[in-house]
Protein backbone atom coordinates (compact mmCIF):
# COMPACT_ATOMS: atom_id res chain seq x y z
CA UNK A 1 0.00 0.00 0.00
CA UNK A 2 1.25 3.49 -0.88
CA UNK A 3 2.34 5.76 2.44
CA UNK A 4 -0.08 8.27 1.27
CA UNK A 5 -2.65 5.78 1.42
CA UNK A 6 -1.77 4.42 4.13
CA UNK A 7 -1.95 7.63 6.00
CA UNK A 8 -5.32 8.59 5.13
CA UNK A 9 -5.98 5.21 6.52
CA UNK A 10 -4.30 6.04 9.81
CA UNK A 11 -7.17 9.16 10.49
CA UNK A 12 -9.62 6.69 10.40
CA UNK A 13 -10.02 5.90 14.33
CA UNK A 14 -12.08 2.27 13.11
CA UNK A 15 -9.23 1.01 11.59
CA UNK A 16 -6.86 -1.69 13.44
CA UNK A 17 -3.35 -0.40 13.92
CA UNK A 18 -1.25 -3.34 12.83
CA UNK A 19 1.92 -3.82 13.00
CA UNK A 20 2.14 -5.65 9.47
CA UNK A 21 1.18 -2.07 8.05
CA UNK A 22 2.45 0.25 10.70
CA UNK A 23 6.23 -1.27 9.61
CA UNK A 24 5.41 1.13 6.04
CA UNK A 25 6.14 4.24 8.96
CA UNK A 26 9.76 2.28 9.92
CA UNK A 27 12.52 4.33 8.52
CA UNK A 28 11.22 7.08 6.44
CA UNK A 29 13.22 10.04 4.85
CA UNK A 30 13.32 12.10 2.08
CA UNK A 31 9.77 12.83 0.65
CA UNK A 32 8.04 10.30 2.77
CA UNK A 33 9.55 12.08 6.04
CA UNK A 34 7.54 14.89 4.69
CA UNK A 35 4.32 12.75 3.85
CA UNK A 36 4.02 12.22 7.75
CA UNK A 37 5.36 15.60 9.18
CA UNK A 38 2.62 16.74 6.84
CA UNK A 39 -0.19 14.43 7.55
CA UNK A 40 0.28 14.12 11.53
CA UNK A 41 -1.47 17.31 12.69
CA UNK A 42 -4.81 15.79 10.92
CA UNK A 43 -4.98 12.51 13.05
CA UNK A 44 -7.35 12.93 15.92
CA UNK A 45 -5.22 13.47 19.42
CA UNK A 46 -6.60 10.08 20.96
CA UNK A 47 -5.43 8.21 17.53
CA UNK A 48 -2.25 10.00 17.50
CA UNK A 49 -1.23 8.43 21.16
CA UNK A 50 -2.10 5.13 20.06
CA UNK A 51 0.04 5.33 16.92
CA UNK A 52 2.50 6.31 19.24
CA UNK A 53 2.49 3.93 21.62
CA UNK A 54 1.98 1.11 18.96
CA UNK A 55 5.12 2.32 17.13
CA UNK A 56 7.62 1.96 20.72
CA UNK A 57 6.06 -1.40 21.04
CA UNK A 58 7.41 -2.35 17.70
CA UNK A 59 10.23 -1.22 18.32
CA UNK A 60 11.01 -2.25 21.49
CA UNK A 61 10.07 -5.77 19.82
CA UNK A 62 12.13 -5.46 17.01
CA UNK A 63 15.48 -3.52 16.75
CA UNK A 64 15.59 -3.09 13.14
CA UNK A 65 12.59 -0.97 13.17
CA UNK A 66 13.45 2.72 13.13
CA UNK A 67 10.15 5.45 13.43
CA UNK A 68 12.46 8.26 14.09
CA UNK A 69 10.82 10.54 11.35
CA UNK A 70 7.43 10.16 13.27
CA UNK A 71 8.71 10.89 16.35
CA UNK A 72 10.84 13.68 15.74
CA UNK A 73 7.80 14.76 14.26
CA UNK A 74 5.59 14.37 17.30
CA UNK A 75 8.01 16.40 19.59
CA UNK A 76 5.81 19.63 18.12
CA UNK A 77 2.45 18.18 19.11
CA UNK A 78 0.11 20.32 20.42
CA UNK A 79 -0.87 16.99 22.99
CA UNK A 80 1.70 16.69 26.02
CA UNK A 81 1.03 12.96 26.14
CA UNK A 82 1.77 12.69 22.11
CA UNK A 83 5.31 15.14 22.90
CA UNK A 84 6.44 12.73 25.99
CA UNK A 85 5.49 9.61 23.84
CA UNK A 86 7.79 11.36 21.10
CA UNK A 87 10.71 11.74 23.37
CA UNK A 88 10.29 8.02 24.93
CA UNK A 89 10.92 6.91 21.72
CA UNK A 90 13.87 9.10 20.73
CA UNK A 91 15.83 7.36 23.94
CA UNK A 92 18.34 5.89 21.05
CA UNK A 93 18.72 8.90 18.81
CA UNK A 94 22.50 10.07 18.59
CA UNK A 95 21.87 12.99 16.35
CA UNK A 96 23.22 16.02 18.01
CA UNK A 97 19.70 18.32 17.15
CA UNK A 98 18.08 16.61 19.76
CA UNK A 99 20.23 18.45 22.15
CA UNK A 100 18.60 21.20 21.81
CA UNK A 101 15.06 20.36 21.26
CA UNK A 102 15.66 18.09 24.97
CA UNK A 103 16.83 21.11 26.93
CA UNK A 104 14.04 23.43 25.27
CA UNK A 105 11.90 20.93 26.51
CA UNK A 106 13.41 20.69 29.66
CA UNK A 107 12.94 24.57 30.48
CA UNK A 108 9.97 25.28 28.45
CA UNK A 109 7.56 22.60 28.15
CA UNK A 110 4.34 23.45 29.74
CA UNK A 111 3.71 19.70 30.75
CA UNK A 112 5.98 18.44 33.36
CA UNK A 113 5.37 14.62 32.37
CA UNK A 114 7.27 16.14 29.12
CA UNK A 115 10.19 17.93 31.18
CA UNK A 116 10.81 14.83 32.77
CA UNK A 117 10.95 12.95 30.21
CA UNK A 118 12.97 15.50 28.56
CA UNK A 119 15.34 15.63 31.39
CA UNK A 120 15.70 11.51 31.51
CA UNK A 121 16.50 11.16 27.55
CA UNK A 122 19.70 14.13 28.46
CA UNK A 123 20.97 10.72 30.63
CA UNK A 124 21.68 9.32 27.05
CA UNK A 125 23.96 12.39 26.15
CA UNK A 126 25.15 12.49 29.56
CA UNK A 127 26.85 9.19 29.16
CA UNK A 128 28.18 9.73 25.51
CA UNK A 129 29.43 13.01 27.39
CA UNK A 130 31.20 10.74 30.13
CA UNK A 131 32.82 8.58 27.51
CA UNK A 132 34.32 11.89 25.75
CA UNK A 133 32.23 10.81 22.40
CA UNK A 134 30.11 14.75 22.49
CA UNK A 135 32.00 18.09 22.07
CA UNK A 136 32.99 19.98 24.68
CA UNK A 137 30.46 22.54 23.67
CA UNK A 138 27.44 20.31 23.82
CA UNK A 139 28.65 18.71 26.95
CA UNK A 140 28.61 21.74 28.69
CA UNK A 141 24.89 23.20 28.10
CA UNK A 142 23.41 19.63 28.53
CA UNK A 143 25.04 20.00 31.88
CA UNK A 144 24.04 23.22 32.98
CA UNK A 145 20.77 22.55 31.69
CA UNK A 146 20.25 19.41 34.50
CA UNK A 147 22.16 21.56 37.05
CA UNK A 148 19.76 24.24 36.84
CA UNK A 149 16.65 21.63 36.48
CA UNK A 150 17.87 19.73 39.88
CA UNK A 151 18.39 23.36 41.82
CA UNK A 152 15.22 24.77 40.29
CA UNK A 153 13.01 24.99 43.66
CA UNK A 154 10.12 25.89 41.70
CA UNK A 155 10.34 22.82 39.82
CA UNK A 156 8.57 19.61 39.97
CA UNK A 157 9.91 16.97 41.94
CA UNK A 158 9.36 14.26 39.00
CA UNK A 159 11.63 16.70 36.97
CA UNK A 160 14.28 17.05 39.23
CA UNK A 161 14.60 13.70 40.01
CA UNK A 162 14.43 12.92 36.51
CA UNK A 163 17.60 15.34 35.98
CA UNK A 164 18.98 13.58 39.41
CA UNK A 165 19.77 10.56 37.47
CA UNK A 166 20.87 11.87 34.48
CA UNK A 167 23.60 13.77 35.82
CA UNK A 168 24.51 11.12 37.98
CA UNK A 169 26.89 9.37 34.93
CA UNK A 170 29.16 12.57 35.33
CA UNK A 171 32.26 12.14 37.05
CA UNK A 172 32.45 15.94 37.71
CA UNK A 173 32.89 16.87 41.45
CA UNK A 174 29.65 18.81 41.79
CA UNK A 175 27.59 15.91 41.08
CA UNK A 176 28.62 14.40 44.07
CA UNK A 177 27.23 16.79 45.63
CA UNK A 178 24.05 17.08 43.81
CA UNK A 179 23.61 13.37 44.51
CA UNK A 180 24.06 13.65 48.21
CA UNK A 181 21.67 16.85 48.68
CA UNK A 182 18.97 14.76 46.78
CA UNK A 183 19.91 11.56 49.07
CA UNK A 184 19.48 13.95 52.11
CA UNK A 185 15.91 15.37 50.72
CA UNK A 186 12.84 14.54 52.46
CA UNK A 187 11.08 14.01 49.35
CA UNK A 188 11.15 10.59 48.84
CA UNK A 189 11.04 10.67 45.43
CA UNK A 190 14.70 12.57 45.44
CA UNK A 191 15.83 9.95 47.74
CA UNK A 192 15.14 7.07 45.01
CA UNK A 193 16.62 8.86 42.32
CA UNK A 194 19.62 9.76 44.40
CA UNK A 195 20.38 6.15 44.86
CA UNK A 196 19.36 5.04 41.11
CA UNK A 197 22.31 8.01 40.19
CA UNK A 198 24.87 6.48 42.46
CA UNK A 199 24.45 3.02 40.15
CA UNK A 200 25.03 5.36 37.32
CA UNK A 201 27.89 7.09 38.85
CA UNK A 202 30.10 3.91 38.95
CA UNK A 203 31.71 5.56 42.46
CA UNK A 204 32.55 3.08 45.46
CA UNK A 205 32.14 5.97 47.45
CA UNK A 206 28.73 5.36 47.49
CA UNK A 207 28.58 1.66 48.91
CA UNK A 208 27.47 2.36 52.52
CA UNK A 209 24.14 4.34 51.37
CA UNK A 210 23.89 1.67 48.94
CA UNK A 211 24.20 -1.58 51.18
CA UNK A 212 22.25 0.40 53.77
CA UNK A 213 19.39 0.79 51.60
CA UNK A 214 19.52 -2.90 50.09
CA UNK A 215 17.33 -3.69 53.66
CA UNK A 216 14.76 -0.89 52.68
CA UNK A 217 11.35 -1.09 53.90
CA UNK A 218 10.47 0.21 50.61
CA UNK A 219 10.15 -2.17 47.65
CA UNK A 220 10.63 0.58 45.44
CA UNK A 221 13.72 1.18 47.06
CA UNK A 222 15.35 -1.94 47.39
CA UNK A 223 15.16 -2.37 43.74
CA UNK A 224 17.05 0.65 43.25
CA UNK A 225 19.76 -0.45 45.52
CA UNK A 226 20.33 -3.59 43.91
CA UNK A 227 20.07 -2.49 40.25
CA UNK A 228 23.19 -0.03 41.81
CA UNK A 229 25.15 -2.47 43.07
CA UNK A 230 26.69 -4.28 40.23
CA UNK A 231 27.88 -0.67 39.08
CA UNK A 232 29.31 0.82 42.43
CA UNK A 233 30.18 -2.09 45.35
CA UNK A 234 31.00 -5.11 43.24
CA UNK A 235 31.73 -8.53 45.38
CA UNK A 236 31.60 -6.75 48.14
CA UNK A 237 27.94 -6.34 47.68
CA UNK A 238 27.00 -9.95 47.06
CA UNK A 239 26.05 -11.31 51.19
CA UNK A 240 23.69 -8.53 51.14
CA UNK A 241 22.29 -9.10 47.57
CA UNK A 242 21.48 -12.75 49.21
CA UNK A 243 18.98 -12.46 50.90
CA UNK A 244 16.83 -10.39 48.53
CA UNK A 245 16.82 -13.76 46.16
CA UNK A 246 13.73 -14.31 48.50
CA UNK A 247 12.42 -11.11 48.33
CA UNK A 248 8.53 -11.08 48.33
CA UNK A 249 8.39 -8.04 45.39
CA UNK A 250 9.54 -9.94 42.25
CA UNK A 251 10.73 -7.11 40.68
CA UNK A 252 13.88 -6.91 43.65
CA UNK A 253 14.24 -10.12 43.51
CA UNK A 254 14.96 -10.24 39.29
CA UNK A 255 16.97 -7.02 40.32
CA UNK A 256 19.38 -8.88 42.75
CA UNK A 257 19.65 -11.73 40.40
CA UNK A 258 20.62 -9.48 37.21
CA UNK A 259 22.97 -7.65 39.38
CA UNK A 260 24.46 -11.13 40.78
CA UNK A 261 25.02 -11.70 37.33
CA UNK A 262 27.00 -8.58 36.55
CA UNK A 263 29.13 -8.95 39.49
CA UNK A 264 30.04 -12.35 38.44
CA UNK A 265 32.85 -14.42 40.05
CA UNK A 266 32.23 -18.02 42.36
CA UNK A 267 30.47 -16.66 45.03
CA UNK A 268 27.96 -14.81 42.86
CA UNK A 269 27.89 -17.83 40.84
CA UNK A 270 27.04 -20.52 43.73
CA UNK A 271 24.25 -17.99 45.29
CA UNK A 272 22.67 -18.14 41.44
CA UNK A 273 22.97 -21.85 40.98
CA UNK A 274 21.72 -22.29 44.32
CA UNK A 275 18.18 -21.03 43.73
CA UNK A 276 18.36 -22.03 39.43
CA UNK A 277 15.80 -24.84 40.38
CA UNK A 278 13.15 -22.19 42.04
CA UNK A 279 9.46 -23.23 41.53
CA UNK A 280 8.59 -20.07 39.95
CA UNK A 281 9.71 -19.79 35.70
CA UNK A 282 10.13 -16.24 35.95
CA UNK A 283 12.92 -16.82 38.63
CA UNK A 284 14.44 -19.29 36.43
CA UNK A 285 14.61 -17.80 33.64
CA UNK A 286 16.13 -14.86 35.29
CA UNK A 287 18.92 -16.94 36.91
CA UNK A 288 19.85 -18.64 33.06
CA UNK A 289 20.07 -15.31 32.09
CA UNK A 290 21.76 -13.98 34.97
CA UNK A 291 24.16 -16.74 34.31
CA UNK A 292 24.23 -16.54 30.56
CA UNK A 293 25.69 -12.85 31.12
CA UNK A 294 28.21 -14.07 33.71
CA UNK A 295 30.10 -16.49 31.29
CA UNK A 296 29.69 -14.33 28.22
CA UNK A 297 31.53 -11.52 30.38
CA UNK A 298 34.43 -14.39 31.01
CA UNK A 299 34.63 -15.78 28.56
CA UNK A 300 33.13 -13.11 25.42
CA UNK A 301 34.68 -15.35 22.39
CA UNK A 302 33.32 -18.44 23.81
CA UNK A 303 36.74 -19.96 24.28
CA UNK A 304 37.25 -22.49 27.21
CA UNK A 305 40.20 -23.68 28.63
CA UNK A 306 40.63 -26.96 29.88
Amino acid sequence: MPLEEYLEELRDPKKPLLASKLSALSALSGDDATLITRAWSGIDTGRRRQILKRLLDLAEDNVEMNFDSVFITALKDDDGEARRLAVQGLWEYEGRDLIGVLIEMLKKDPEAGVRAEAALALGSFVLRAELQRLSAADSKRIEVALHAAVDDPEEVVDVRARAVESVGALTLPWVRGIIEGAYRSKEWRLRLSAVHAMGRNCDPHWFSQVIEELASDDAEMRYEAATACAACCGESAIPHLQPLLEDEDPEVQEAAIAALGEIGGPEAKRALRDISKHPEPRVREAVTAALEEMDFNEDPLGFRLS
